[in-house]
């Protein structure tokens, strides 16, 4: 897509879900909901759920360098006012005014929201289940946004590996969960791009269309990946087949 990743479930018993059984895995996971004028889009009502907890771990390997170094997610005024949104009402927002205009970097900025948050805590003695603050503000800032509409929906074809986005012209190609930091889908080709790579193809000329272009690599992954689930679903059959029923 233009500003998402789509992630596809092999799971064999997730794949054969209707829209209500996806819909509501998707409600389940969601976190972060709001539209853009909705300046808290995270609350954890009582203690976090583990798979939260675990969530926050993950996120928090990766705050510093995502949130502070790269993102400078603190670096003007307007983005500490935004920050200072994500958490609960007339709490300590009047207590950081000076702190939302001061010259300091996001890392000490970032110290710094986070020991007010803490002090106010403990003068009002706030319960663990009460201080979650600091998490909703690391979740509504990392946590992935998921599209309930585009997950419960068994319509939404167009999202379907080596599809075109009707937008860009680009061709939607699967990459390896482990190389997303190293994905550009800037360098993705488009259909028009395809295209010219067939017509002025010089090689041996029995070989399949998609190998005289730059979606091989791609194709060839999905292949890999089709055959795994193929695979999987054979090895359950059987196992079924060996069971004994009484």
């Amino acid at each position: 897509g233009r500003r998402g990743v789509h992630c596809w479930i092999a799971d064999e018993s997730a794949r054969k879900l209707n829209n209500n059984g996806r819909g509501a895995i998707a409600d389940y996971l969601s976190l972060v909901i709001g539209g853009d004028q909705q300046s808290k889009k995270v609350t954890l009502n009582g203690v976090p759920h583990p798979s939260i907890k675990r969530s926050v771990n993950i996120i928090t390997r990766y705050f510093e360098e995502l949130q502070i170094n790269s993102q400078d997610f603190l670096g003007t005024p307007k983005k500490c006012q935004k920050v200072l949104s994500m958490l609960p009402a007339k709490t300590i927002q009047e207590d950081l005014k000076d702190w939302v205009s001061s010259h300091h970097d996001s890392k000490t900025k970032w110290n710094q929201l986070k020991a007010a948050w803490s002090t106010y805590a403990n003068k009002r003695k706030l319960k663990n289940y009460e201080n979650n603050a600091i998490y909703e503000i690391v979740l509504q800032l990392c946590y992935p946004r998921l599209d309930v509409n585009v997950t419960k929906g068994l319509n939404h074809l167009l999202k379907s590996p080596f599809s075109v986005h009707p937008k860009t012209g680009r061709v939607c190609v699967p990459f390896l969960a482990q190389n997303v930091d190293s994905f550009d889908p800037f360098t993705v080709p488009t259909l028009k791009e395809v295209i010219t790579e067939v017509d002025n193809w010089s090689g041996d000329p029995t070989v399949l269309d998609y190998a005289k272009t730059s979606l091989k690599s791609s194709i060839d992954m999905f292949k890999k990946f089709s055959r795994s689930c193929q695979t999987q679903r054979d090895n359950s059959d059987e196992n079924k087949e060996n069971k004994m029923t009484w």
